[in-house]
């Protein structure tokens, strides 16, 4: 009861600012003791429940751009799924798990929030980018988005609308590739009793995080919240490596 409703919360906060919710769930998932395995899947099975509904308001509003998202999802997806098929032992496992919530909580603090005057992006950069974040998100069972964004604002990739639709794009089709990966080549126990909760708390909180109509300087606030929890899990488990 009391993940899913953490996991409820963080589906509003990420859900309000464009993203599914991954590394905050896996973040609240590693103070558990569920094989990597499971953690992977139940980030990912909520990633896709967050950002369906996102991602379909985005294309309705005519703000997602397919054929400039196109290069991105290109090679993040077959890599996505290679990632997921692959099976980490336990200890790296939680040390790439880690180091990625370090990176990802960093980079929410970091984030630019000024995209004047977007500039255009090389096909080459945009398949290099998708291939690296899609391969790390299927590793580590995260869609990828948290680490898309910051990227986009610095390059000027589009304006902050275009990017928060590109970034749940991009999430959803990378959690179904890690997901797919995992299916395929990995053997998972699915505890429905815990799973079912867990992916109705984000389904309402991701619907309730999606229409609430927050400026700046809320979403500022609300990244930094959230980058102290991915933070404080990556710490945590660092020491529970070292001791």
């Amino acid at each position: 009861m009391g993940n899913a409703i953490l996991f409820f919360l963080i589906a509003i906060l990420y859900a309000s600012v464009g993203f599914g919710g991954g590394s905050g769930y896996i973040a609240i998932l590693s103070f558990t003791d569920l094989p990597p395995s499971q953690l992977r899947f139940i980030a990912l099975c909520c990633n896709v429940v967050v950002v369906s509904g996102g991602t379909a308001v985005f294309i309705i509003h005519k703000l997602l751009n397919v054929k400039k998202a196109l290069p991105l999802v290109i090679t993040s997806v077959p890599l996505a799924f290679l990632g997921g098929s692959i099976e980490l032992p336990h200890q790296s496992f939680f040390i790439l798990l880690a180091s990625c919530l370090l990176v990802s909580g960093l980079l929410m603090i970091k984030q630019p929030h000024n995209t004047s005057n977007p500039k255009s992006s090389s096909v080459a950069l945009n398949l290099v980018i998708g291939g690296i974040i899609g391969f790390v998100s299927g590793l580590v069972g995260i869609g990828g988005g948290i680490f898309l964004a910051p990227l986009l604002y610095l390059i000027k990739w589009d304006s902050a609308r275009v990017i928060a639709a590109t970034s749940s794009f991009f999430i959803l089709v990378n959690s179904l590739a890690g997901l797919a990966g995992q299916s395929y080549a990995v053997s998972i126990t699915i505890e429905w009793s815990v799973l079912v909760p867990l992916l109705l708390a984000v389904g309402v909180g991701g619907l309730i995080g999606s229409r609430v109509n927050i400026n700046i300087l809320t979403q500022i606030r609300v990244k930094r919240l959230t980058a102290v929890l991915v933070i404080f899990a990556s710490l945590r488990i660092f020491y529970r490596l070292l001791i």
